[in-house]
């Protein structure tokens, strides 16, 4: 059963590849492989605007060489429209079935003095992909045949107007995305109101979870990183020298139940991912949109 199928029918995990920084890919193709128990595998598109290689060239490797599922990112940065159509279509003919349209880091967030394109936003980009699905081009012309991609979206839970974020959770689902993957989130009061609010639109939500290395990337992330928010009492709990995998995992067990599934969100750290899920692997939990402990442990 691939992602498609297991997406609000069984609990889903997912992660993300550093970016694979150069040509050599035999470093994230390791890591891929070291991974414990995922779905599918995100591979991000150059990140806070820094260099590396392809996301779509990168998720072909990964998906040729293992066989492990991956949902390259999109951003509408540095693509025209023209771009990121010809981009699709080249996905597709390499085997790749799902994509996560994102607006993408400015380049003023990298060292490049680039431009930004920003020919579209994230929701037109979710549009063009599903339009792309049925045959036709962004000007709504005929195709020769038609894309077949699983459409990933990202919301921002930690904002704190939840109405405006459920209204843009909904517009993605009407341009046409078929699951979110949130930000990172620390707070699970907030989580459960962002839950309750999209819901009633009936896409399968995995939330985003990070393993925070310290207190200065928790101090940086709140200041820095738009749409993320670390709580107070997260950020005492790590002056107090709880470890980011703790708090992540606490989180994991508190929410598991109320959830389609996490997307984990490690910056490259296998060894933190691993430990969230096999922290996960240890709950007994079962019901609508989760696996029995003993799927989990075989991996089926």
């Amino acid at each position: 059963m691939g992602l498609r199928e297991k997406l609000g029918e069984q609990f889903v995990l997912t992660t993300e590849l550093g970016g694979t920084n150069g040509t050599d890919v035999a470093k994230s193709l390791e890591d891929a492989r070291a991974y414990h128990h995922i779905d599918a595998l995100n591979t991000i598109d150059c990140a806070s605007a820094r260099l590396r290689m392809n996301a779509f060239m990168v998720g072909y490797l990964i998906q040729r060489e293992l066989g492990i599922e991956v949902i390259p990112h999109l951003t509408c940065r540095d693509r025209s429209i023209l771009g990121l159509q010809a981009d699709l279509l080249g996905a597709h003919a390499l085997g790749l079935r799902a994509v996560l349209a994102t607006t993408g880091d400015p380049p003023s967030a990298g060292p490049y003095p680039s431009k930004a394109v920003y020919d579209v936003n994230s929701v037109r980009l979710i549009k063009m992909i599903a339009d792309l699905n049925r045959g036709v081009d962004y000007n709504g012309d005929q195709i020769n045949g038609h894309t077949d991609f699983l459409i990933a979206a990202v919301a921002a839970p930690a904002a704190p107007n939840l109405d405006a974020v459920a209204r843009n959770v909904e517009r993605k689902k009407e341009a046409g995305a078929h699951f979110i993957q949130t930000q990172p989130m620390f707070d699970v009061a907030q989580t459960r109101a962002f839950l309750e609010k999209v819901r009633p639109l009936g896409l399968p939500i995995l939330v985003g979870v990070m393993p925070l290395r310290g207190l200065k990337m928790a101090e940086f992330m709140n200041k820095e990183v738009e749409g993320v928010s670390i709580p107070q009492p997260v950020i005492e709990r790590l002056k107090g020298g709880t470890t980011g995998v703790q708090i992540a995992q606490e989180f994991v067990e508190e929410l598991h139940g109320e959830v389609d599934g996490f997307h984990i969100m490690s910056m490259g750290n296998v060894k933190a991912t691993n430990e969230i899920i096999d922290h996960l692997v240890k709950l007994v939990k079962v019901g609508r949109g989760y696996r029995l402990r003993a799927e989990l442990e075989t991996g089926s």
